[in-house]
C-alpha cells in the first residue's frame, strides 16, 4: 500500500507540527530554568538519594514539564520556608517540664 502525495504531505505536516510543539515546550522549560538560575545564587549541592526517589522526582518534573533540578530547588525552598505550627518550641517544652515538676511537688 503506497501513500499518495497528499497523504505524505499531511503526515509530514503533522510531524512538523509535533516537532514544533515539542521544541516550544523545551524552550519554555529552558527559559524557566535560566530565569530561576538568574534569580538565585549558583551554589552547587551534591547529595546521594535512592533510585526510587530519583525516579519519582524525574516523573514529577516530567509531569510538570520542568527540569528535575528546578523541581528539587522548588521543593527544598518550600520545605525550608514552611512554618510547621505543630512543632513544640523549646519554651513550650520548658513550660511543660515546670508544670510537671510543680505537680510532682504538690503530690509529695
Amino acid at each position: 500500500m503506497t501513500m499518495t502525495d497528499p497523504a505524505k504531505s499531511a503526515r509530514r505536516a503533522r510531524h512538523n507540527a509535533i516537532r514544533a510543539q515539542v521544541a516550544d515546550e523545551e524552550n519554555e522549560a529552558i527559559e524557566a530554568e535560566v530565569a530561576e538560575n538568574a534569580a538565585a545564587l549558583d551554589v552547587s549541592l551534591h547529595l546521594r538519594i535512592s533510585q526510587s526517589l530519583d525516579a519519582e522526582l524525574r516523573r514529577q518534573a516530567a509531569a510538570e514539564h520542568i527540569p528535575t533540578s528546578a523541581l528539587v530547588r522548588r521543593l527544598l525552598t518550600q520545605a525550608v520556608h514552611r512554618h510547621d505550627s505543630s512543632s513544640v518550641t523549646l519554651a513550650e517544652v520548658e513550660e511543660i517540664a515546670r508544670r510537671v515538676a510543680r505537680e510532682e511537688l504538690q503530690r509529695s
